[in-house]
């Protein structure tokens, strides 16, 4: 049964609107009605992605889970997978099972017997496969098929088939519960060295010790009859995974804990592991700056009040979550394909000058690019450190530990001193400290940290220039884009939270 019939769809979405939940690109999707049976007949609804350029493409097919309402399940699930595979240069197949969505029929139980309920998918699944392999573009000399939960469990069984260029089987947390088999796992464990005394096709199995479908003495059980049968696999424990690690493939959370570990077990088969299409997957995070303690609400630069409880409310989210700051405004969003570029946009539609202040559990916003490196030469709540000051410019310290960040603070060997908020704070420090003019202006506190070299000459030093502001750093007069004071001025009062965000802080990151 290898033809099929075709009800074309595009998947393209608009460049000025991109999706949320999958990557900005043409994924070239179709929707196929691949036969199974003649009798009675039935036909399965496939979805087949195939890569931006090139080809022909080897072939990844995808098994489903199960669901709880087959027939209103999404024609798409665990989408990660499939654009991991998209990435990696395949042509995704992803079926969906008798009387799930579009397709027809419905799954015959079994009772207790695993084996037979996973051999009557996999008959199906090799009827897809011999359809795929004939639509134009595939290679179906090179083929790997996985699936997740259930759909792990009949990729497996489809190995015990030995159909001809599969080299590979992948099973995310793969097993299988039927509703009429009081003993459902004794029974997993039992089929899985059934199965495994008959495969011969290498597999990678992927379990974490929190799932909640299957217990880690079943899985564990299952693979060591498995493999002790003769099948040839690997076993890989991503460990917990936030709530429930059944849930892991559709997290992209989750991706730096089976990515490497399936491109090697690919490679290791002779198939492509290597990423070519990298549009496919999200983009790496930015490095943790180090610039506050994730927790440290009171380090975040520029929010006022309320807009603080968006970041406390940030701190709940599950991952992946992004959170991203600008001129008077802040965004965040978890879950979704790429929770960085969907916070950074959302920020750059409310306001400007957006840049990225924490994704996931690591604090990514930089230090500002003028502050010297931090020192220890005293600690930053200690304004009786400060040199030169007398009370009046101690008092002005003490006010400047209260300003909301980004801020600065710089002395003169003669006891002036100048604070800086805003854009630029570090030159305006500076210049509210060279006033007059004073001589030896430097830098004392940047941020949340001491950069006051721990080893200074008192004599006066020539003035230092201030570091000239980027044209990026211009705000509009409706909202000044620096503040500063200094000793010939009142001492500051608390800033009430500025509203632009930094030029000074590195480059902002536009989507």
């Amino acid at each position: 049964m290898a033809s099929l019939s075709l009800c074309a769809r595009a998947g393209v979405f608009d460049d000025a609107d991109p999706p949320l939940y999958a990557p900005n690109v043409n994924l070239k999707e179709q929707v196929l009605r691949v036969p199974v049976s003649a009798n009675p007949p039935v036909e399965l609804q496939v979805t087949l992605y195939m890569p931006v350029s090139g080809g022909p493409f080897p072939l990844a097919v995808m098994n489903h889970g199960s669901s709880a309402d087959p027939v209103n399940s999404p024609r798409i699930a665990d989408n990660f997978t499939a654009y991991y595979f998209l990435s990696r240069g395949y042509a995704v197949a992803l079926p969906m099972m008798r009387g799930y969505a579009g397709s027809d029929g419905q799954m015959n139980p079994h009772g207790c017997d695993a084996v037979a309920e996973g051999l009557d998918a996999a008959k199906d699944i090799s009827n897809v496969i011999d359809a795929m392999v004939q639509v134009k573009g595939i290679d179906g000399t090179r083929i790997v098929v996985a699936g997740k939960s259930i759909g792990g469990w009949h990729s497996l069984a489809l190995g015990a088939l030995n159909p001809p260029n599969v080299m590979g089987l992948v099973s995310f947390a793969g097993g299988m519960k039927e509703s009429d088999c009081a003993s459902p796992d004794a029974s997993l464990i039992s089929g899985a060295g059934q199965l495994g005394a008959k495969v011969k096709i290498p597999s990678i199995w992927f379990f974490g010790d929190n799932d909640k479908t299957f217990a880690t003495a079943t899985w564990q059980g299952m693979f060591k009859q498995y493999s002790a049968a003769g099948a040839p696999a690997e076993l890989v424990d991503i460990g917990t995974f936030m709530d429930d690690a059944h849930t892991f493939t559709a997290s992209g959370a989750a991706l730096p804990s089976w990515v490497p570990k399936l491109d090697a077990f690919l490679d290791k088969v002779g198939l492509p592991s290597h990423e070519v299409f990298s549009i496919y997957l999200p983009g790496p995070p930015p490095p943790p700056s180090g610039y506050a303690d994730l927790k440290d609400v009171d380090a975040v630069p520029y929010l006022t009040g309320a807009q603080r409880d968006i970041y406390r409310n940030f701190l709940t989210q599950p991952l992946p979550r992004a959170i991203a700051i600008g001129l008077n405004g802040v965004e965040m969003f978890a879950g979704g394909f790429d929770p960085d570029v969907a916070a950074m946009r959302a920020c750059w539609k409310k306001t400007h000058y957006c840049h990225l202040y924490a994704v996931g559990n690591a604090v990514v916003w930089p230090r500002q690019a003028a502050a010297p490196p931090a020192t220890k030469f005293a600690a930053l709540a200690d304004a009786s450190a400060v040199p030169y000051l007398d009370n009046k410019g101690r008092a002005a310290y003490s006010n400047f530990l209260r300003n909301h960040r980004p801020r600065a603070f710089a002395i003169a060997p003669d006891g002036k001193w100048g604070v800086g908020s805003g854009l630029d704070p570090t030159t305006d420090a500076l210049v509210a400290c060279g006033e007059a003019p004073h001589l030896g202006c430097q830098l004392y506190a940047v941020d949340g940290e001491v950069v006051w070299p721990e080893k200074v000459t008192v004599a006066a030093a020539p003035a230092r220039a201030p570091a000239k502001i980027p044209v990026l750093a211009k705000a509009p007069a409706s909202a000044p884009a620096s503040a500063s004071a200094s000793a010939s001025a009142p001492a500051p009062a608390p800033a009430p939270a500025p509203a632009p965000a930094p030029a000074s802080t590195g480059p902002a990151k536009k989507p």
